[in-house]
């Protein structure tokens, strides 16, 4: 548990506070949930802008759109037919999970068409703010470089984090979000190399491989 906080504190020092994920409203982390399936986030980001301005980001508007402009709004994201289908799916559930005013379960979000853990997880825990480690190929090969953890499947990799750290929503996402950050490119081991090899290292990289086992 000890070393999973200090690279955690190793992250934040380095990169600072994320303030993921991006978006104004609950709907929005949603709809960026499943956007984000299959591509990366600058296209999530304009099929979200597409929506916003077409004043169609809300479950009353995705529900009354029809298909074709619904493909049209969320191309950028890829995959527009399916997602569109998907995200159809995905706001009925969320409706109904705001009429009844209470939290989704994991069990009833994998239960709709298209919604996988990751997904899942990444709405229980920045949309509705509850206790799920989100696990992506970031995660995987965090773990892999700081020699961590290797797990067979993808909740071996969230209880492995869950049960290494304080049960905390803002420590989850934090954790996650500053994951996705050295993933793009920032952990790995960039500068020049030195005849020792360690110039160009991060403070992270040196404490990384000084408490390697």
């Amino acid at each position: 548990m000890a070393r999973v906080l200090q690279l955690y504190k190793r992250l934040l020092a380095e990169y600072g506070p994320q303030g993921w994920w991006p978006a104004d409203t609950q709907f929005e982390v949603v709809v960026g949930a499943l956007l984000t399936q299959n591509t990366n986030w600058k296209n999530v980001e304009k099929a979200v802008d597409n929506l916003k301005m077409a004043g169609k980001l809300s479950p009353e508007a995705i529900l009354k759109t029809q298909n074709p402009e619904l493909e049209t709004l969320i191309r950028p994201s890829g995959f527009y037919r399916q997602k569109a289908e998907r995200l159809r799916l995905l706001t009925r559930k969320y409706s109904e999970i705001l009429s009844r005013n209470s939290p989704p379960t994991r069990e009833e979000l994998l239960e709709v068409n298209g919604v996988g853990k990751e997904t899942a997880d990444s709405i229980l825990l920045y949309a509705f703010g509850l206790p799920y480690f989100v696990i992506d190929a970031y995660t995987r090969r965090f773990c892999a470089h700081h020699r961590l953890f290797t797990g067979k499947d993808y909740d071996d990799y969230r209880e492995y984090f869950e049960h290494s750290l304080p049960r905390s929503v803002p420590l989850y996402q934090e954790y996650h979000a500053l994951i996705v950050r050295w993933g793009k490119g920032a952990g790995k081991i960039r500068g020049k190399k030195a005849e020792n090899g360690k110039q160009g290292l991060s403070d992270l990289e040196k404490f990384s491989r000084a408490r390697a086992p």
